[in-house]
């Protein structure tokens, strides 16, 4: 049976000794936002991610969901759980206090995605839809769809999905063929079939609230003639209770490969009644909200499962016992020693170990500087951190769920056989964390939108904001004895990067298929890096906690020891990643398609 722990103490060294997440309170709106209280919030919704969710992991991925008739059951136990999460207000962590939320930092929602997504990636995706349809409609809504959708999404009675693909489009959304037409008074009729729709019906809530691209009769082609309207399940009374049901109906949910307790639907739409959310033929600039939190969100998917992964793996090497250690017995009081003092087990646990810290790090980072983003009273410390953002957020969704499948692996084969059995729950991860490469933009999209978008934009301006603190990092602490060897990894890789930046931007203007060519293994490359800038904040935290003779002296050395780890041994692949990005467009693009 799999185990989770939530990591606290892993996650208050990054809240409190490398990132100073305490600095919040000093923007408006958080001024209560203290450490104690940031530990609270942590103390508590760990008791929920592993007391009430996670025991329902297992079974609800053996149950599945139930589909007949249109109506979708959820799996056994998860009304009950959802209930609970509800009533303890999780669904409005860091929603806006005007409407029932919380009001917290962006970055306590961060620290709770991950838990709910280690102890239970398929019923965290449920409340975490509805935080999507929270962000487009708080950033796009009328006041009159503010004051009726909000509160009943932030309290948890009402959910929200996202419906953008169609049968014969994904990512190219300017295809899409659901129309929008509109109606005497101030709604539209929705008409047309949208697939993929995650938690598109199910029996948790009692309304369920569509946000779905579709085109007026007016629209201009492609892109700039998608639409997005609110399309609640049921229509709203007008003092905001349920009302008849709308044209919209579940026409079938996916049979698939993972995330079974989370309901996978075909929505189809037939003159349902829907009302515009933002401007005529601008609904891709309001769903990019959506999906630009979902994308952070689905990192933390990735992120999550890295983190049980790897708990489970680290579990079983410890009681595992096969053979003796290659340089003699370790354990004589017992038949054979754990398998954790074989090289290559610890190879794989330590990968594991590093590429979770340091992505917890990354993506702690992304969520402290959205906060400073949208909170802070100076406009240049804003537009700052929104670049920050905004460059980081397609490292942190590829990567990390990248890595989420990639140590899900590395952790099964620790099991050996074992870990192929679903009695001991690791095939799960496996499985359910290799949707997260693919949705919300496959991992491919991210790195075009990272060389594409991001990386040109504002004459490099986005990459500004990480080159520089980076590289003054480095100057700063070059001569620190205790971080040299550190520092000098992460320099030269941070060099080699600027390397790569300036030649895909180059070759790029001259031939766009140069920049495709390199995206993925660029995209690679610079979350490398960005892990290695997060390693060497850790080392500094970790060797100031050691020289203050404070806290838990083997937990800041086995900090630095897993830093040592990931420079020698995970940083080295940046170099790889450089040199085929040197090999440039021609080995992709020269063989014709009736070649292959």
């Amino acid at each position: 049976m799999p185990v989770y722990n939530p990591p606290a103490e892993n996650i208050k060294f990054i809240l409190h000794d490398v990132l100073n997440a305490s600095q919040l309170s000093e923007l408006p709106g958080f001024e209560e936002v203290s450490e104690d209280l940031m530990d609270q919030i942590l103390e508590e919704g760990g008791k929920i991610c592993s007391e009430v969710l996670f025991p329902l992991n297992q079974s609800g991925d053996q149950e599945g969901c139930h589909y007949e008739n249109g109506v979708v059951r959820t799996p056994e136990g998860f009304k009950e759980a959802y209930d609970t999460f509800t009533e303890g207000g999780w669904c409005g962590v860091s929603a806006d206090p005007d409407y029932g939320g919380m009001g917290m930092p962006v970055l306590m929602n961060t620290v709770m995605q991950e838990m709910i997504c280690s102890s239970n990636m398929s019923f965290g995706m449920y409340p975490g839809l509805s935080q999507g349809a929270y962000e487009a409609l708080h950033h796009f809504g009328t006041d009159e769809q503010k004051e009726l959708y909000l509160p009943k999404l932030i309290e948890g009675t009402w959910s929200g999905t996202m419906n953008l693909t169609e049968p014969h489009c994904g990512t190219d959304l300017g295809l899409i063929k659901t129309k929008a037409i509109p109606n005497d008074d101030d709604s539209f009729q929705i008409t047309g079939t949208k697939i993929f729709i995650s938690a598109g019906e199910h029996d948790l809530t009692e309304n369920i609230v569509h946000l779905v691209l579709a085109k007026m009769p007016d629209a201009p082609d492609g892109v700039k003639g998608i639409s997005l309207f609110v399309v609640p399940k049921y229509l709203p009374n007008e003092d905001g209770s349920v009302g008849e049901r709308n044209g919209v109906r579940c026409g079938s949910i996916e049979h698939k490969m993972g995330i079974h307790a989370n309901s996978t639907c075909v929505m189809n739409f037939d003159d349902a009644k829907g009302w515009l959310v933002g401007e005529p033929h601008k609904g891709l600039k309001a769903m990019f909200v959506m999906m630009n939190a979902a994308r952070l969100g689905v990192g933390m998917q990735g992120l999550g499962i890295c983190e049980i992964a790897y708990q489970n793996g680290l579990a079983y090497a410890k009681d595992r016992l096969q053979m003796r250690s290659l340089t003699g017995t370790k354990y004589p009081d017992k038949p054979a020693d754990p398998i954790i003092v074989h090289p290559d087990v610890r190879r794989m646990l330590l990968k594991s170990k590093a590429v979770t810290e340091g992505g917890r790090a990354l993506a702690y980072w992304t969520g402290l500087n959205l906060d400073i983003s949208q909170k802070h009273e100076d406009e240049q410390a804003r537009k700052e951190a929104d670049d920050l953002v905004a460059l980081l957020t397609p490292i942190v969704k590829a990567y990390l769920t990248d890595m989420g499948t990639e140590i899900a692996n590395e952790c099964l084969q620790v099991y050996g056989g074992h870990g192929y059995i679903a009695e001991w729950g690791m095939e799960q991860y496996v499985r359910d964390a290799r949707i997260a490469q693919i949705y919300e933009g496959t991992n491919g999209i991210q790195a075009l939108d990272l060389v594409g978008r991001k990386m040109g934009q504002g004459y490099g301006r986005l990459l500004r904001r990480f080159f520089h603190p980076a590289q003054q990092f480095i100057e700063e602490h070059q001569a620190d004895e205790n971080m040299q060897e550190f520092v000098f990894a992460f320099a030269k890789a941070l060099a080699k990067l600027q390397q790569s930046t300036a030649m895909i931007a180059q070759k790029g203007l001259k031939n766009p298929d140069e920049a495709g060519a390199a995206s993925s293994d660029y995209l690679r490359q610079f979350a490398l890096v960005a892990l290695a800038y997060m390693w060497c904040l850790m080392v500094k935290a970790a060797q100031k906690k050691l020289d203050d003779g404070e806290g838990d002296k083997e937990f800041y050395e086995a900090k630095i020891k897993t830093a040592r780890f990931f420079m020698q041994r995970l940083l080295p692949e940046a170099d790889g990643r450089f040199k085929m990005i040197l090999a440039g467009a021609d080995t992709l693009m020269d063989m014709d398609a009736e070649a292959f």
